[in-house]
C-alpha cells in the first residue's frame, strides 16, 4: 500500500463531500492489478499519471452507485479524458479503483448535466 495523494479542499468544495482535507489516498498492489485486468491499454499509457490525476483533475465527479469519487484530467496529446476513480474500504481508507480513458461524448455529457465540474 503506497499513498499517491490527498483529498484536496477544492474537491470537497466543488463536490460538497464530508471528508477532512488531506485524507490520503493509496493505492495497492490489488488496485494496480484490478487495473491492468480491466483496461491494459489505457493503464499502459496513463498508470504512470494517477498521481498527477489526483493532484491536478480538470475536472470531479461523485458517483452514487458506487460511492466514489471520480478525478478527470484531459490530455491534450491524445485528446482523452482519462478517470481515476477513488473509493473509500470499510475501514474507511480511499484507494484508486480505477482507471480508465473515457468515451468524449460522455465526458462532455456529464459536464453539461453538472455530474462532472471542473476543479
Amino acid at each position: 500500500m503506497k499513498k499517491i495523494g490527498k483529498i484536496k479542499d477544492d474537491v470537497i468544495n466543488v463536490l460538497g463531500l464530508s471528508i477532512d482535507a488531506g485524507t490520503p489516498i493509496f493505492i495497492g498492489d490489488s488496485n494496480i492489478n484490478h487495473m491492468i485486468k480491466k483496461h491494459p491499454k489505457d493503464y499502459n499509457e496513463y498508470g504512470k499519471y494517477i498521481t498527477d490525476i489526483i493532484d491536478k483533475p480538470d475536472y470531479v465527479g461523485y458517483n452514487f452507485k458506487n460511492d466514489s469519487i471520480e478525478y478527470v484530467k484531459e490530455f491534450s496529446v491524445n485528446n482523452e479524458f482519462v478517470k481515476v476513480a477513488v473509493r473509500v474500504t470499510i475501514q474507511g481508507n480511499f484507494f484508486a479503483r480505477s482507471l480508465y480513458v473515457l468515451n468524449n461524448n460522455r465526458v462532455n455529457n456529464f459536464i453539461a448535466k453538472g455530474s462532472l465540474k471542473k476543479v
